[in-house]
């Protein structure tokens, strides 16, 4: 059978909420604010609540009140437009580096995602990374803290940090550890975002120890798959816009370096485990252990599944990028233990690189 965008995305949600139930419905009956929700891991979040919110009679669970918070700079996505006007998830725009609206109401679950992931973006808006990262994070600590000395049900807030908070590990320490304390520039191009990540990660930790606050951290390991957009300037998208314009793949690299790629569905099956069930304080590498593969073996699995898949004629070419910072404080390797994750909350990825890569691809065959 022939899969189209919508049927991977089916599969894909229906194994996220397979996965969680117990974690979901913890989640039942509270209200649940997402920021960043018209991003990448959003499409994947607010979808799988929603399929949640359809089924939860099945298991007499009440309903998980989802509140989207995005600014919207590229516009309302059309997904969460549609889903906005079934009336099933309630979405603000409002930006996460201003304070909170005064209605913001009673939230007791926060998962933190606003911000911008991408090298491509970030390098040119490090400013506004920054303020996403540290400031739009501290209101948000502030709101939880004065709703838990108010007495009221606090239940957790999930800040997603970020795998680059390592830097460029020595190899004594790859695969790397949530214990590893990092080899990163705090003056090079990309410490905007490893930067803030790194002191987002520190609030969190003493809101965490001072407040007795139930705050966890993940730090997702290149997670890829549908709903990241196609122009996002990350090297999967940048290869699928190539497939699909039938061109050939440039690497502006040798393609040396090295990373395991975790699709989306396992990734997100994560971030709700160690929303619900991570321990306060704690920072959890997301990601997935094997294989280890280098950027130009991505691209020529790319080009082979693209040939079986749409009959592409193009190849892997090599060109040098006119950005003399393009490959600056960029890490050779980037590979997680995860066994503190499976550990404490039961994280298990399942879904191998070629699976990821064929339904990558199939849906951007749709949306690009």
């Amino acid at each position: 059978m022939t899969m189209n965008a919508k049927d991977v995305v089916d599969k894909d949600i229906k194994h996220i909420t397979d996965n969680t139930k117990e974690e979901l419905l913890a989640l039942s009956g509270h209200k649940l604010l997402l920021t960043g929700g018209g991003g990448f891991l959003g499409y994947y979040l607010v979808n799988s609540i929603v399929r949640w919110n359809k089924l939860r009679s099945d298991v007499g669970a009440d309903t998980i009140n989802l509140i989207v918070y995005d600014n919207f700079i590229r516009g309302l996505p059309k997904w969460l437009g549609d889903i906005e006007a079934d009336g099933l998830v309630t979405v603000v725009k409002h930006d996460i580096v201003e304070p909170l609206p005064a209605d913001i109401g009673a939230v007791s679950y926060i998962i933190h995602a606003a911000s911008i992931a991408s090298p491509i973006f970030y390098r040119q808006y490090p400013i506004e990374t920054m303020d996403a990262n540290v400031n739009g994070l501290r209101y948000l600590l502030d709101y939880f803290k004065e709703r838990q000395a108010n007495g009221d049900f606090v239940g957790g807030l999930l800040y997603f940090s970020t795998s680059e908070i390592y830097g460029d590990p020595d190899e004594l320490n790859i695969p790397t550890s949530e214990e590893y304390r990092g080899n990163v520039s705090s003056t090079g191009p990309r410490a905007c975002y490893d930067e803030s990540k790194r002191y987002g990660e520190t609030l969190c930790v003493n809101f965490s120890n001072q407040y007795d606050l139930p705050i966890k951290i993940t730090r997702p390991f290149n997670n890829y798959g549908p709903g990241l957009k196609i122009n996002d300037g990350r090297a999967l998208p940048d290869f699928c816009r190539n497939v699909l314009s039938n061109k050939d793949i440039i690497l502006l690299s040798d393609g040396s370096p090295t990373r395991t790629f975790c699709y989306v569905a396992d990734a997100v099956i994560g971030y709700i485990k160690v929303l619900i069930k991570g321990q306060s304080g704690e920072p959890y590498n997301i990601g997935t252990e094997s294989p280890e593969i280098s950027i130009k073996e991505l691209a020529e699995m790319v080009v082979d599944i693209s040939r079986e898949l749409f009959n592409y004629e193009g190849k892997v070419i090599y060109k040098k990028s006119t950005d003399k910072d393009y490959l600056v404080d960029n890490p050779n390797r980037r590979c997680p233990l995860i066994g503190k994750a499976r550990e404490h909350i039961g994280y298990n990825p399942l879904i191998g690189i070629e699976e990821g890569l064929r339904q990558s691809l199939i849906w951007y065959k749709e949306n690009s």
